[in-house]
């Protein structure tokens, strides 16, 4: 009974001290996780790493050479590289930025677009990202250059294909208006160029040879009446030739031929079309000896005199686009480099075309001589509206990144400045308009700035990594902070 006793009370008391093991581990894993092992004072502050000038990515904890150049590392600075140390004395502001929008500066303060007070950006801050610095001579090995920040007159030329066509309400559409068959075919050719008022065919219908003999019997009948005594009976017969001659006259019989039906007495036993237009056959769809219904299209007409042109415009060029600017056409034959024809735009498409994703802009040309052939390509030369007074850079110094667009400012002393830009208008000269992100007489980067944005970016992303370990507490730190949190509650418990 002793021994199972003894045995229950050593089992008990290795328990206890496994348990008791196991809490103090867990206890001092918990530490070592949330403030790091317990180094004391002398290792309050982040280790120094190096890097490499060439490779920023190469990131060492000890000096040594990069393993892709062979160049000597330097020391990497923890600080953030757009908040430099804060020179003695009063700091100078270099401009107010927009809180809200880092697009949006100006030199002086004020009031955002969204009614809020600009805030300040001192020399030694940056308001878009992390500012780098680069030797003078690394920048002469990257080629660096640099162009100031100008305002000048903007001027596009746009250079277009144009396609000719015909002037839509110089179109006409002939059509037999009664059944019949044609006897005679005057024009017989597609392209033939007619005149108003010359015959185009003649057409055989039953129904207009009653028509026309109703009308001589109507006529008859009229004057045999106009010397009756009964105003009544004169007035029947009257009417009865109006009705007869309207008749006629829906059924296209024109004035002169029913003057000459009246005129001669005898019933004709064809009808005559006419052209109703100066122009060219665009198409015939009949033939001679053919039968046509009534409404059929016999002919299309169209007056090529004057046309139009139908210019196609990309969506980057619409804003230099408007109605009433001079254009002119340069024809795909002649001397040199071809006959220059001079209009005007007369009306911009409100619509995209599917095919050519291009809006349409329709240029008018008078064309006596026939030179502009329907359906014939030619060279659009149209002058572009100028745009005057503008903060302008070179095309070449702004970074497109999809959402933003980005150009790197010179602070001096070797210090570049990442900035984001609103872009306007560009021209066929190589400057683009910057309509907020810069002030006037700024230096901005042209070659080399996407090094720079590597470069940026990355030292961002290192500072923003090592921004947190500067500001976490050593295990002093938090025993003491623990102690004074116990100490603030017993004196708490004091006073109740």
């Amino acid at each position: 009974m002793q021994s199972r006793k003894r045995f229950f009370l050593i089992g008990l008391l290795s328990l206890t001290l496994v348990l008791t093991g196991g809490t103090w581990y867990a206890l001092q894993c918990a530490i070592q996780m949330k403030w790091g092992p317990f180094t004391g004072p002398q290792h309050a502050h982040a280790e120094q790493k190096y890097t490499c000038g060439m490779h920023p990515m190469i990131i060492t904890d000890e000096p040594g050479t990069c393993p892709i150049c062979g160049m000597d590392l330097t020391p990497l600075k923890t600080r953030t590289a757009g908040a430099a140390e804060k020179p003695q004395g009063e700091r100078k502001i270099k401009y107010w930025v927009a809180p809200m929008d880092p697009t949006y500066i100006r030199d002086e303060p004020g009031k955002s677009p969204m009614g809020m007070d600009l805030v300040p950006v001192y020399e030694d801050e940056s308001a878009g990202g992390a500012t780098i610095s680069i030797d003078p001579v690394v920048q002469q090995n990257m080629g660096v250059r640099m162009a100031p920040v100008e305002r000048r007159d903007l001027h596009r030329t746009v250079r277009t294909v144009g396609l000719v066509d015909y002037a839509e309400p110089q179109q006409y559409s002939v059509n037999a208006k009664i059944d019949g068959w044609i006897e005679r075919l005057y024009v017989a050719q597609t392209g033939q160029v007619v005149r108003k008022g010359d015959p185009l065919l003649e057409l055989y219908s039953p129904k207009l040879v009653s028509a026309q003999e109703e009308y001589l019997l109507a006529l008859r009948n009229r004057n045999q009446l106009n010397d009756s005594s009964f105003n009544k009976i004169a007035a029947g017969g009257e009417r009865l030739l109006e009705a007869s001659r309207k008749r006629l006259q829906y059924w296209d019989i024109s004035e002169r031929q029913i003057r000459e039906l009246e005129r001669s007495g005898t019933v004709n036993k064809t009808l005559t079309l006419y052209a109703p237009s100066d122009g060219i056959v665009k198409m015939k769809m009949t033939y001679a000896g053919g039968y046509v219904n009534a409404g059929q299209e016999l002919f299309q007409l169209a007056d090529i005199s004057k046309v139009w042109v139908y210019a196609d415009i990309y969506a980057y060029e619409l804003p230099w686009i408007k109605v009433g600017q001079k254009a002119s056409v340069t024809l795909p034959y002649g001397d040199g480099d071809g006959e220059n024809l001079e209009a005007q735009i007369t009306y911009i498409y409100p619509y995209v075309e599917p095919k050519t994703r291009t809006v349409k802009a329709r240029l008018e040309f008078k064309n006596p001589n026939f030179e502009l052939k329907p359906d014939m390509y030619v060279n659009v030369y149209i002058n572009g509206q100028e745009v005057q007074n503008v903060l302008t850079v070179p095309v070449e110094a702004v970074i497109h990144s999809g959402e933003k667009q980005t150009v790197f400012v010179a602070l001096g002393d070797g210090k570049f400045e990442p900035r984001q830009v609103i872009t306007g208008l560009q021209n066929q000269k190589g400057y683009i308009e910057i309509k907020q992100g810069l002030l006037e007489g700024e230096h901005i980067v042209t070659s080399a700035q996407f090094m720079f944005d590597s470069e940026s970016t990355l030292r961002e992303a290192i500072q923003k990594m090592l921004a947190p370990q500067k500001n976490e507490p050593t295990a002093l730190e938090a025993h003491d902070a623990t102690h004074a949190a116990a100490a603030e509650e017993e004196n708490l418990e004091d006073l109740f």
